[in-house]
């Protein structure tokens, strides 16, 4: 007879906050381990669940030699974008019950959205859903309350600082939800492929000086700087922000003006809301006294998925290539050699 070990017994080392920055090679254990030892509040399982975790296994095993049965979470609530495709990237799509309205990929997800809303969550409705495990970004301590009260795992997902903590919480994901070889062979190709794309910056003929670029969020001109997720990305291939340039607090997200980014004139434009706002390279153009920018005129408007560009899962590395092609595109262009 096979022994069944409860995964609430795991929960006081996967219920945690994975914005951490731990190396990719040790990331499975020592993310975990480090955010125990530093956030213990984080990592304190339900009242409900740790009674189950103390109590004896549901079955003594016959043969002491016999391996464990781990019971995962079947019945997943995400209410994270980003945690989403995490839990669909290693495998876990099936074990998924519900997820909130922002979790539009993969297309998968469009018949598990009940109406349920990770900003401003209905309790009682997630919990009705009847989830053994609900994924959260950990912005709402209320609510986490309100499931520790009810004795619901739950496992939060902060947003990420580097590329290495997006590669810590698919690990994290992958050993909560009993696909931790996915989740690893997952984040080696994704290593494998941010490798291929910094070998690629790195063998580009060399410039005076860096480019730069102005990533938009929307056409109101708010920005990001080298502080945020996303800016980083940027930073990481080489690329200066002039979004760094304000002296303004801005908390990562900066408001510039028009004339900030005419006078600055970066090398390349990123637009990050071309689904939710109709952004394109044509539109930026028809802006009054746009036309004159370097990027406008060298044709360096560079289109980007708004999802992919504001979630820190899976897909990064593809917003990374689109942001290396761009880079390719003005250096070859330059005749730099």
């Amino acid at each position: 007879m096979k022994r069944i070990t409860r995964l609430a017994a795991l929960l006081p080392f996967i219920m945690v906050a994975a914005a951490c920055g731990t190396s990719t090679d040790d990331a499975s254990s020592e993310a975990a381990e480090t955010t125990v030892a530093e956030t213990p509040s984080e990592t304190t399982a339900p009242e409900a669940d740790s009674e189950v975790a103390e109590a004896p296994d549901a079955e003594v095993a016959d043969d002491p030699g016999e391996e464990d049965e781990m019971v995962y979470p079947s019945a997943i609530i995400s209410l994270s974008a980003t945690a989403t495709e995490m839990l669909y990237a290693v495998g876990a799509g099936d074990q998924v019950l519900a997820v909130d309205d922002f979790s539009n990929f993969p297309v998968e997800t469009a018949d598990k959205m009940p109406g349920v809303s990770g900003y401003d969550p209905n309790v009682e409705a997630i919990i009705g859903l009847g989830p053994d495990l609900i994924l959260t970004d950990g912005t709402n301590p209320d609510f986490l309350e309100a499931l520790d009260r009810a004795g619901i795992p739950h496992w939060e997902g902060a947003a990420a600082v580097t590329v290495d903590d997006t590669f810590a919480q698919i690990l994290e994901i992958g050993a909560a939800t009993g696909h931790a070889e996915e989740a690893g062979t997952l984040v080696d190709e994704l290593t494998a492929d941010l490798d291929a794309l910094l070998e690629r910056i790195a063998t580009l003929p060399k410039l005076e000086t860096p480019l730069t670029f102005y990533h938009e969020l929307d056409s109101t001109y708010y920005s990001v700087t080298s502080e945020t997720f996303i800016g980083s990305t940027y930073t990481s291939l080489g690329l200066r922000n002039i979004a760094d340039l304000v002296e303004e607090e801005s908390y990562g997200y900066p408001q510039l003006s028009a004339e900030f980014i005419l006078d600055k004139d970066p090398d390349i434009i990123f637009l990050a809301c071309t689904i939710y706002c109709g952004e394109t390279p044509e539109s930026v153009a028809a802006r009054p006294g746009w036309d004159a920018l370097s990027a406008v005129s060298a044709g360096h408007v560079v289109p980007l998925n708004d999802d992919i560009a504001s979630r820190w899962g899976p897909r990064i590395i593809e917003h990374m290539s689109a942001v290396v092609d761009a880079v390719e595109a003005v250096v070859n262009a330059s005749g730099a050699e």
